[in-house]
């Protein structure tokens, strides 16, 4: 039997398996997809979460390769346009997820947890004789894998999180990303500041444009579904070309439209949506959650990559304490540090994605940045998670060292 099985090799289900076994875990992860993998994202790493990828000396090839970020344009749709740097000459990186998270996967198989694509789990294995706990789960060829330990870090769709009921899609706010690369975008309007990302925040809606290597620029087109704006009322038809529909957002941004004029689209576009995931908080023994499977909101400001980087490591430290000395208190305790963490930062996106729903609420934020920039620079700041690189955080949180 394993110690810990992890469902899902995105970055919380490869930051968990990393530290699980550099403390003598036994750790396999299974995923869906054979790895390299494409995946929908906005492709930066704000300087917060390189710093959280440092300490656990994971950001080597991050660094290496990835494109220096050095801040923010935050625009809005009446012409409002502030670049903001981030504070103290910090620096976030930019690289395309299928390179970023091969690299995560191979830091967690060099510390020794086994890996195995090609592998969808259908269900968990419920123990009825011991409380209803999980055992392990059940996979796509009907072989069962048991773990005294599983972790659920297969995403927003997770089939765990959902197929025990712990998970639902919220009726509000219903959101769907588009996302796609395109190459020959000119950035000329935007100099010195071409390795800054953007976000254009828009009356319902925004667009975030980072460059990335390789002379490509990603884009990413967030929105509800269905909008009067749109030419058909059906979601369905509103969703059938998001080609068409990333092209028209360009199209009629007046922002946009000049700069992307003479640019080619290289990928298809992906589609992701409904993007907001409730989780309900649950105490069952054998099961944690982390990364999107605990909880997706919309990520405006970048934030999926920090949560899924430190809640993979919360995950991991919660699965040690289970495995040292049973489940009493662990799920309380997971609770509480995700809270710790995460919580300011939960707020801080449910104020932006209020303000982006509501026109009026976006007029006065444009005023605000016209007479008072240094607001803006506070947000790109906090967006940033600039404070946690100036923490000490060589040694980690408090309970972190613990061995099997």
């Amino acid at each position: 039997m394993l110690d810990v099985l992890i469902v899902g090799a995105g970055p919380a289900g490869t930051v968990a398996a990393t530290v699980l076994a550099r403390n003598g875990a036994r750790v396999r992860i299974v995923d869906r997809a054979r790895f390299p993998r494409d995946k929908l994202c906005g492709d930066t790493v704000n300087p917060g979460t390189l710093a959280l990828l440092r300490r656990l000396n994971m950001a080597d090839r991050l660094e290496m390769r990835g494109l220096p970020v050095a801040g923010m344009i935050l625009t809005g749709a009446d012409g409002v346009a502030v670049a903001t740097p981030y504070p103290d000459g910090l620096l976030g990186r930019a690289m395309v997820r299928r390179e970023l998270d091969w690299s995560l996967l191979q830091h967690a198989t060099a510390a020794g947890a086994d890996f195995e694509p090609c592998t969808s789990v259908r269900r968990a294995v419920v123990d009825d004789e011991t409380g209803g706990a999980i055992g392990g789960v059940v996979v796509n060829d009907d072989r069962t894998i048991r773990a005294r330990v599983v972790i659920a870090a297969d995403g927003r769709r997770s089939t765990l999180a959902f197929g025990l009921g712990l998970a639902r899609h919220p009726e509000y706010p219903r959101r769907w990303a588009i996302g796609a690369y395109f190459e020959g975008v000119s950035f000329r309007n935007v100099e010195p500041f071409a390795v800054f990302g953007e976000m254009h925040v828009r009356r319902g809606s925004y667009i975030g444009v980072a460059p990335i290597p390789g002379g490509l620029t990603n884009v990413c087109v967030v929105k509800p579904r269905g909008t009067q704006d749109d030419a058909a009322a059906s979601e369905a038809a509103v969703f059938r070309d998001p080609e068409a529909l990333v092209r028209r957002e360009l199209a009629r941004d007046p922002m946009l439209r000049e700069r992307f004029s003479g640019a080619r689209l290289v990928t298809p576009p992906m589609v992701l949506g409904p993007l907001a995931v409730d989780v309900r908080p649950h105490a069952i023994p054998g099961l944690l959650l982390a990364g999107d499977a605990a909880g997706f909101i919309d990520p405006m400001t970048g934030d999926g990559l920090r949560f899924a980087v430190r809640g993979g490591e919360l995950a991991a430290e919660a699965a040690l304490q289970a495995l040292a000395h049973g489940w009493g208190g662990v799920h309380d305790w997971l609770a509480r540090e995700r809270r710790r963490e995460f919580a300011t930062k939960w707020r801080f996106n449910r104020v932006l994605r209020t303000v982006v729903s509501h026109p009026a609420a976006v007029r006065v934020g444009e005023a605000v940045a016209l007479v008072a920039p240094s607001a803006l620079r506070a947000v790109v700041r906090r967006a940033g998670d600039c404070d946690l690189d100036g923490r000490d955080l060589s040694a980690g949180p408090e309970g972190s060292a613990l061995h099997l």
